[in-house]
């Protein structure tokens, strides 16, 4: 069952639940054996994947529409909703969360991120809100399994992507109505327009960067939030991505993540030069860079696996063309890629989940290869259907144009080399 925004005992539990965590000294060793509860989850999102995703994938590739009713499939049976990703944030190895994502997104990317986009936003609620604003807005990121909903992460605008201290979306406190007004335009935004719950980093402070910037919730109906010019997208194109316009909008004092008291002290400490615990979006990104390097394994897993099926079935010069060495090493360097990727993956996640911190940028390292694994891989799987390849009438197609995004979104692969130089050199490196 989904738990509502009404349905507080029950979130409260799973949001209380979520804060806690392992205790330092009780969390798991790090294990490349799955617990019996992992298995069973993988092979139930497995089966959702391979039953219900992969037969539609090419129709709504093609339609560039979001999938609403597959996402509703999803919701009736728990794994899209409130309760179903708590359980999957909650797991304490942090393995549950990009186990899911890869085998959805084994079925296909762009249905996979339809299902999987809301929990972008999710997760910074997560990340910054109070208790008691995890519990109102995340279960209303979902909706119900009868009416199903979508979030959306605003953060980059047309001239802020990867430079996060360029945002020029800004937050102004009316003190006498307790109101935030918001003023900008996002760009790139999944679910962006769609969205029953906005989450909008903003500026606060100019002078201070990215220092200055805030997360806001924009509820649903917001006056002043509205969907621009929505992006047709190379891949990804089951997954709704939009400009978002904000023109006055304004919200309650209590839809700033984390709160007005916090984000002054935070202000301060950043006025005076010192340390202010991260900026909003790029905690976000953060947390977020293992999950995507998941689905990026989610779908070089697929591009490999339906590869290897092929060479074992295509017979050229009268036998099978797994036969020939140039196609059978490619294959075993595409299977090696892909576990090394999952290996990285599942280090950063467990680290991330337990509080180990990225020293070396472990959480960059995991999607930078997995991302770069995904485009590799997918290619090389074109390459061995030779001219099929190159068709919609076979998935590797679409599974490559698909991959190319993971080199680019949530920070580009350039952006995480620089991220990784600077911690591993103590440098800034620019």
């Amino acid at each position: 069952m989904t738990v509502t925004a009404t349905e507080n005992n029950g979130a409260g539990d799973a949001v209380e639940q979520l804060v806690e965590g392992p205790p330092a000294e009780d969390a798991p060793p790090f294990s490349l054996e799955l617990s019996q509860d992992q298995k069973d989850i993988r092979d139930w999102v497995h089966g959702f994947a391979e039953n219900v995703v992969r037969p539609a994938a090419a129709e709504w590739d093609e339609r560039e529409e979001t999938p609403w009713p597959i996402i509703q499939e999803a919701a009736k049976i728990g794994l899209y909703g409130f309760e179903g990703i708590a359980q999957f944030f909650a797991d304490p190895s942090g393995l549950q969360l990009p186990i899911v994502n890869e085998e959805l997104f084994w079925g296909d990317a762009g249905i996979g991120m339809s299902i999987m986009g809301t929990t972008l936003a999710v997760a910074a609620i997560f990340g910054q809100g109070t208790p008691e604003q995890m519990g109102e807005w995340i279960p209303q990121c979902f909706g119900t399994p009868d009416d199903p909903k979508v979030a959306a992460f605003c953060s980059s605008e047309p001239n802020a992507g990867s430079d996060v201290s360029a945002i020029r979306t800004t937050a102004k406190y009316d003190e006498a109505k307790d109101e935030w007004v918001i003023n900008g335009q996002k760009a790139w935004a999944t679910n962006g327009g769609i969205a029953n719950v906005h989450v909008v980093i903003a500026s606060v402070d100019r002078e201070l960067g990215a220092r200055g910037h805030a997360a806001f919730i924009i509820p649903p109906g917001t006056k002043g939030c509205e969907q621009g010019a929505k992006v047709k997208k190379h891949g990804l194109r089951a997954s709704h991505t939009a400009d978002v316009h904000l023109d006055d909008c304004r919200v309650p004092g209590s839809c700033l993540l984390g709160g007005k008291e916090k984000l002054d002290e935070r202000l301060a400490r950043a006025r005076e030069g010192k340390r202010t615990g991260g900026q909003a979006a790029m905690q976000t990104f953060e947390a977020s860079r293992p999950v995507v390097g998941a689905q990026a394994v989610g779908i070089a897993r697929a591009a490999y696996e339906y590869a290897l099926e092929y060479a074992k079935e295509r017979v050229q010069f009268g036998r099978p063309i797994i036969e020939n060495q140039a196609i059978a090493f490619t294959l075993a360097n595409m299977k090696m890629e892909i576990d090394a990727a999952r290996l990285l993956v599942w280090r950063a996640s467990w680290m991330g989940r337990n509080g180990v911190p990225f020293e070396n940028a472990e959480g960059s390292m995991s999607k930078l290869k997995a991302g770069e694994v995904a485009v590799w891989v997918t290619e090389r799987a074109m390459q061995i259907l030779g001219g099929n390849g190159y068709t919609r009438e076979f998935p590797v197609e679409r599974m490559h144009r698909d991959a190319k995004i993971y080199d680019i979104f949530e920070g580009t692969a350039e952006i995480q080399r620089l991220v990784i130089s600077r911690a591993i050199s103590g440098m800034h490196i620019r």
